[in-house]
């Protein structure tokens, strides 16, 4: 490789220079420290509970879905403190890009970005499928029947069901496009929009604990491995996703009030509550319900449905269409901010990067966002959509890791609102949960994952590396330190 290929590859973005930048950046600041908690929270809670949880009980981990949500739980908890860090030193939008392209490299950072793009949009695709499965739920309790070409995607008629009557998920791809628009609606009504669902969303979880703990059997945590260990850690690795809506949430730095203060706080407080109720909404879960007659798509409710508490599975069905939209804004959230911070640093086209005068949110990034997700919605059954979304999450965990050990060393001067702590024990500790992870993800997952990485090889190549605002003369000067 030619040594200016090579150069422009690892060249990184001075901390000073995103220092520099226009405050806000067309993004205008508007959230506070509870509203942040609140857009983490939206991002944590939410399939992991209403969907993923059941569906890993039932055909990977039985019971012992718990421990795969505390393995999941601990990797993310490692790689929050990397977050933390950053988020109070670098306040900018772009999370595990924008961190990556300044400690290691350029190309890191575009491949990371470039990952998470997929990611992002295929986990607001996830939800909006499970979002559909309770809706479908609720219209049952209420004999409600809706024509079968739009209930789901080709593919994934139940028995009794004629092949090929299933045509399109249509209420999931109706959501990504409302999330779409709440968004363009601009991040202060965007916030409270969220923020009130959060609210009602735990309220929903609590009810779930509350009640549910009085229909526990007992005799449903036995055998609490049925598929053994290596079940329960294909279960982590499959709800890793539903424990790290942070990540997501960390994107919106520069629309916060006071990032540098605000940001580790509300990453860590939305991990520490998420992680409490998903335990203990996982024990009623298996408790109340024999592992084998979960239903993998609309778990609690029917649940409590099969022990005579229909209205309260009503209320949880009609609680989960709500809650769980916060966690399509989130992640929606996510992905316009990563591709908004790369449009900006010139790796892709700066039309993208135009925002609204008024509403000073990118518009044209977040409908065609919302368009993307809402085609993988309407036409891949949850587990093909699922497979695309965890290697890139993972594999940004394992650059903000790295990155939080290599700054601290390389530049120890630079002013902390929070530090790490155990360094460099705890980040290391991320790196490898997250690569350990990655080795119970299926062949599929791998697969999809390397097109996407390739395709991305070719865009860097074809336009980023030469469009990038660091290769410009007034850039280059300021390359390296």
């Amino acid at each position: 490789m030619a040594p200016d290929v090579l150069n422009g590859m690892l060249r990184r973005k001075p901390i000073e220079q995103i220092e520099d930048e226009s405050p806000g950046g067309g993004l205008r600041r508007t959230l506070g420290l509870w509203q942040l908690t609140a857009i983490g929270v939206g991002g944590i809670i939410g399939a992991g509970i209403f969907s993923l949880a059941g569906a890993v009980a039932n055909e990977k981990a039985g019971p012992a879905v718990l421990i795969s949500f505390l393995v999941a739980g601990v990797a993310s908890a490692a790689a929050a403190f990397s977050y933390a860090e950053f988020a109070g030193l670098i306040p900018r939008a772009g999370s595990a890009y924008t961190y990556g392209y300044a400690v290691l490299g350029e190309f890191t950072g575009w491949a990371i970005g470039w990952d998470l793009l997929l990611e992002y949009t295929a986990i607001v695709s996830v939800v909006a499928i499970g979002i559909s499965g309770y809706f479908n739920d609720l219209l049952g309790f209420m004999d409600v029947d809706l024509p079968l070409w739009m209930v789901g995607a080709p593919g994934t008629e139940p028995d009794g069901v004629a092949d090929g009557s299933y045509k399109v998920n249509l209420f999931a791809a109706l959501l990504c496009l409302l999330i779409a628009y709440v968004l363009n609606l601009g991040m202060k009504n965007a916030a409270r929009f969220e923020t009130a669902l959060v609210y009602l969303k735990v309220g929903i979880v609590l009810l779930v604990i509350v009640v549910g703990v009085f229909k526990i059997k007992t005799g449903n945590y036995s055998p609490f491995l049925p598929f053994g260990f290596s079940g329960a850690f294909t279960g982590a690795a499959t709800v890793f996703f539903a424990v790290f809506g942070y990540d997501a949430m960390s994107t919106a730095a520069e629309e916060s009030r006071d990032a540098r203060k605000h940001m580790p706080k509300a990453i860590l407080y939305s991990l520490a509550i998420s992680m409490v109720l998903y335990v203990l909404a996982c024990l009623v879960l298996t408790g109340m319900v024999d592992y084998k007659d979960i239903n993998p798509t609309a778990a609690f409710s029917s649940a409590f449905k099969s022990v005579g508490l229909d209205t309260i599975g009503i209320i949880i069905a009609a609680g989960a269409i709500l809650g769980v939209l916060t966690v399509m804004f989130t992640f929606m959230l996510g992905a316009t901010r990563v591709w908004f911070s790369m449009s900006r640093d010139g790796l892709l086209p700066a039309w993208f990067a135009r925002t609204h005068a008024a509403r000073h949110v990118p518009t044209r990034i977040t409908w065609i966002l919302g368009a993307g997700s809402a085609v993988i919605a309407g036409f891949l059954p949850i587990g093909e959509a699922a497979e695309l979304t965890n290697i890139g999450i993972l594999l940004a965990f394992i650059v903000v890791c790295v990155a939080v050990i290599v700054l601290r060393y390389r530049r120890p001067d630079l002013p902390r609102e929070f530090r790490t702590p155990g360094m460099p024990l705890v980040p290391a500790i991320g790196v490898g949960f997250s690569i350990w992870l990655i080795t119970f993800l299926q062949w599929q997952t791998w697969a999809r994952f390397a097109v996407w990485f390739l395709l991305g090889v070719v865009v860097y190549f074809a336009y980023s590396r030469r469009h990038s605002h660091l290769a410009r003369p007034d850039g280059g000067a300021q390359i390296r330190k």
